[in-house]
């Protein structure tokens, strides 16, 4: 009996079977007179035949005269039982190790959300290969070093904020994954003013907006990655250095375009403002930013400016308030901005959320 290489039976087959066969086939052969040719007790060859003893050397060339079958080939049926053996005991043992990891891993990673989005297809042993290969670890022991000085860090930046530290180490893992596989242009810092006004000319069209912006940030060299949010997990934005090129990753929590141009906006503030010197950085933005800090404060007001020019802000000041739809039109008209995104910026400056309008601020 012989094994196709890499295949391996779900049991191993004894030649005692064989045995039995043979027996089965010769009715006139009785088990107890075949011992009795053997020269071994009945006990001894049902032992065999049930595969509690092996068939050896002097009873293959025993059998090999009683039942024409060579001595040899009785030997590799034997010898390919015992290998089969060992071999499915040393995958049960793999197997009962890849559950202890799985329960482990089950511990920090949030496994539907990655089966969900297609990671995982419940192969223990490739879903395993798969969490490390997303999270960039070699073991489990790395895994949970990496968690425990992410949880730390997410516990500083929100103190105020519910946040899952599973999911969030789940997202910013995944952005940093889905980045690495992507491949863009040569990135350059002195091409970013140019980047923004490009940038712009697609929020004001709003139409096929993130696939032109992907298409927009790729071409200037800028990752862009965009990860299904998770439960108690309020982050906008990400950016990071990916290899050699800056990255953004965004959640799209919100379907409207002034929330989406100015987190990215906002991202690339990051990347101009506090990347350049620094490859080792990144910026995980919660929701609610803390306003105190310089960096993020420092990315807020990049974004405002390239998103609106301060000739425009001040026209928009210039006026009474609330304003309305027809005259923020206008004014986007005359500077060739998306009224949602002056009317976005109007709502936060005045917190004048609870206005009616008719501007149509879903992000198409």
């Amino acid at each position: 009996m012989t094994t196709q290489n890499n295949i391996l039976p779900f049991e191993a087959t004894h030649p005692g079977i064989l045995i039995k066969d043979e027996l089965d086939a010769r009715p006139d052969l009785k088990q107890k007179d075949l011992a009795k040719e053997l020269g071994v007790k009945a006990s001894f060859l049902n032992e065999i035949i049930k595969g509690k003893r092996p068939v050896t050397a002097d009873i293959a060339i025993l059998l090999e005269k009683i039942f024409e079958i060579p001595a040899d080939y009785w030997m590799k049926f034997q010898s390919q039982y015992e290998i089969d053996k060992a071999r499915i005991k040393e995958k049960n043992i793999a197997k009962l190790k890849n559950i202890e990891i799985w329960k482990m891993i089950k511990e920090y990673v949030p496994v539907n959300y990655f089966k969900k989005l297609g990671y995982l297809n419940d192969d223990l042993e490739k879903d395993i290969l798969a969490i490390k290969e997303i999270y960039n670890v070699e073991n489990i022991d790395d895994l949970v070093s990496v968690y425990a000085k992410n949880k730390f860090a997410f516990y500083r930046k929100s103190e105020k904020l519910q946040v899952d530290e599973k999911n969030m180490f789940a997202w910013s893992s995944l952005a940093l994954h889905e980045a690495k596989i992507q491949t863009v242009n040569t990135f350059k810092f002195e091409n970013i003013a140019q980047l923004c006004i490009e940038l712009n000319s697609v929020f004001l069209n709003n139409e096929r907006t993130i696939e032109n912006v992907k298409s927009t940030l790729n071409q200037y060299g800028i990752k862009l990655v965009l990860i299904p949010k998770l439960e108690k997990m309020p982050v906008d934005g990400f950016s990071f250095w990916s290899g050699n090129n800056p990255a953004i990753a965004i959640t799209l929590r919100h379907n409207r375009i002034d929330n989406f141009a100015f987190t990215v906006m906002h991202e690339i503030g990051h990347i101009d403002l506090h990347l350049r010197n620094n490859k080792e950085k990144s910026f995980l933005d919660l929701t609610t930013k803390d306003r105190t800090d310089t960096y993020e404060a420092e990315a807020d007001s990049f974004a405002q400016q390239k998103l609106i020019s301060k000739e425009c802000w001040n026209d928009v000041l210039s006026n009474d308030f609330p304003l309305d739809d027809d005259k923020l039109i206008e004014i986007g008209e005359k500077y060739n901005i998306n009224p949602a995104i002056l009317q976005g910026r109007v709502c936060f400056e005045k917190n004048h959320y609870a206005l009616k309008t008719k501007i149509d601020k879903t992000l198409k």
